[in-house]
C-alpha cells in the first residue's frame, strides 16, 4: 500500500455505479495526495486514470507510519491534504453535479484551469468524459463546449488542449450566478 503525490499532471478517478454506468468522481492535479485510503490499510476505492503526462510521488504506508511518529510536522502535513481533498469531493457534489449544464460545466472549465499552467492552457476532456464528470449527455457536454467557443470563453487547441480566457470564463460564470 501507498500514497502519492501528484507531482504533475491530471489524473481522473473512476467509479462504475450499480447500474453499471461510468462516473468520473474527482480530478487530481498538482501538489494533490491520493491513494489516501492506503493509510487505513483499505483498498483503493476507485480507478486512477492519468488525463495527461503525470508525475507522481511514491509515499510508502510504512514510511509514512513512521516518520509520522518521529515527525509531528509530517503528520499535520498529511491531515491538511487529506481535508484538502475532502473539500474538494465536496465542491465536486455542489458545484460539478447539480445545476444548469452551463454552470457545471463552466465551474469544470474553472477547476481545470486552476489544474491548469499560468497561461490559461488546459486539458480539455472529450465530451463523453465531461458528460460522465457532470452528469449529462454527451451532447449536451459538446452543445456547452460550441457555445462557450462562440461566446470566447474557451479557444480549442485539438487533440486534447484548449486556452481559457479568464475574463470572459468570469464574466459567464456571475451571468450564470445572475441568473440563479
Amino acid at each position: 500500500f501507498a500514497v502519492y503525490t501528484v507531482r504533475e499532471g491530471i489524473v481522473r478517478f473512476e467509479r462504475v455505479t450499480e447500474g453499471g454506468h461510468r462516473r468520473i468522481v474527482r480530478l487530481a492535479g498538482r501538489g494533490d495526495l491520493i491513494g489516501q485510503e492506503a493509510l487505513l490499510q483499505r483498498p483503493y476505492r476507485d480507478e486512477a486514470i492519468a488525463c495527461t503526462a503525470v508525475q507522481l510521488c511514491r509515499l510508502p504506508r510504512h514510511l509514512i507510519l513512521a516518520l509520522g511518529r518521529d515527525e509531528p510536522a509530517l503528520q499535520q502535513e498529511l491531515m491538511h491534504r487529506w481535508q484538502n481533498a475532502l473539500d474538494a469531493a465536496e465542491a465536486w457534489v455542489a458545484d460539478l453535479a447539480t445545476g444548469p449544464a452551463k454552470r457545471r460545466v463552466l465551474q469544470l472549465l474553472a477547476l481545470l484551469d486552476r489544474l491548469g499552467d499560468d497561461e490559461g492552457l488546459i486539458w480539455l476532456p472529450r465530451r463523453d468524459d465531461m458528460g460522465a464528470m457532470l452528469g449529462i449527455t454527451f451532447e449536451t457536454a459538446s452543445r456547452m463546449v460550441s457555445a462557450l467557443r462562440r461566446e470566447g470563453v474557451i479557444e480549442l487547441l485539438p487533440p486534447t488542449a484548449a486556452r481559457i480566457h479568464r475574463p470572459a470564463l468570469q464574466a459567464a460564470l456571475r451571468a450564470q450566478d445572475a441568473d440563479a
